[in-house]
């Protein structure tokens, strides 16, 4: 996986970098009990979702999920808010000459951080209407997209523009130049990892479980390749996501929603755009991918086929539960699917 266009200095020991994301972890508990606390006082709970993703009743969702209405929501604040808060933490240990580089570097960090802030407040933004609109579930998808968009966009034509990205990766063949096309395959990658997360955000621990071993993979493919700074905010974003992880288990005391969702993924997206890894995403996110090739087969099938479904409901994690694995098996199993072919994506990092 080589990688040209991002600088590899500064150099951070590895015993930092487990240091920043064990603070991560550690900072994200302590605030784990005033954030809940802060959640139920102001009723910020999930709605529960009753729609399919056609607009149709959600049986099997219901069944299943009955008892989660009103669990709060917009924990993924908690998951930004310790990355924000890591990345200040090193800033003062430079300052006072305690380390000689703080995670807050341009070359590495700057993009992630601006994706992580416009995405989170996006889908804060979502989550918010979802408490307290009522019939209204949260911003019009319409509305919602076209922010996404934006956001992709901006992103794309500072890559292309500034950065001089235009060229992809592939693996044992070296890099293929698609010049302007590197725009719409940025937005792409963005906004359909964003989504892809947001898709799989539908049982306790899954997302985040999942987030966490990607991260997890492409902290070790920056770190292989030079990309320190780097390698330490992916390690700093498992803390967070750890953190989150440890009380969103089942049962779940709180859920990620839109602005942990869409801020993760996004920056998923973005570091494998980064470190021009964008075919190695596709493993490192496998279960995202299937995901969200689950809703839009259904969706193709229910059209094409005279409302025929392919699942017994999707995302496919909801037609697992439809055969009576039971929540937890099911979040498990994925866990390891995904893990499995992380592995693997790591593997082709290194030798491709």
């Amino acid at each position: 996986m080589p990688i040209d266009f991002i600088p590899i200095r500064p150099d951070i020991p590895l015993g930092y970098i487990l240091g920043y994301a064990f603070f991560s972890f550690v900072s994200g508990l302590i605030l784990t009990k005033p954030f809940l606390m802060f959640l139920k006082k102001n009723r910020l709970g999930k709605q529960l979702r009753i729609e399919t993703i056609d607009g149709k009743e959600s049986s099997v969702f219901r069944r299943f999920h009955k008892d989660k209405w009103g669990t709060p929501t917009m924990g993924g604040l908690l998951i930004w808010g310790s990355i924000f808060l890591t990345i200040f933490f090193s800033r003062l240990l430079s300052l006072f000459g305690v380390v000689d580089n703080s995670l807050l570097q341009r070359g590495q960090v700057y993009i992630p951080l601006a994706g992580l802030l416009s995405l989170g407040i996006l889908g804060a933004i979502d989550d918010y209407i979802n408490v307290i609109g009522g019939k209204k579930k949260g911003l019009d998808w319409i509305v919602k997209l076209s922010f996404l968009l934006l956001i992709g966009v901006s992103g794309a034509l500072w890559f292309y523009f500034k950065l001089d990205y235009n060229s992809i990766y592939v693996p044992f063949f070296g890099s293929l130049i698609v010049g302007w096309w590197y725009i719409p395959i940025f937005v792409f990658i963005l906004v359909g990892t964003a989504n892809a997360v947001n898709v799989t955000d539908g049982l306790d621990g899954l997302a985040g479980g999942l987030l966490a071993i990607a991260f997890g993979s492409f902290a070790i493919l920056a770190y292989l390749n030079g990309l320190y700074v780097l390698a330490a905010f992916c390690a700093v974003c498992v803390g967070a996501i750890a953190s989150f992880l440890w009380n969103n288990v089942p049962p779940a005391l709180f859920f990620m929603g839109d602005t942990g969702a869409l801020s993760m993924g996004g920056v998923l997206g973005i570091i494998a755009l980064m470190t021009d890894s964008v075919l190695i995403l596709p493993f490192v996110g496998f279960i995202f991918v299937i995901e969200m090739l689950s809703v839009i087969i259904q969706l193709t099938s229910k059209k094409l086929r005279g409302g025929k479904k392919v699942f017994r409901a999707a995302p496919i994690h909801h037609h697992f539960e439809a055969l009576d694995w039971g929540e937890s098996k099911v979040t498990m199993r994925l866990w390891i699917i995904g893990f499995f072919f992380a592995f693997l994506g790591i593997v082709v990092g290194i030798v491709g």
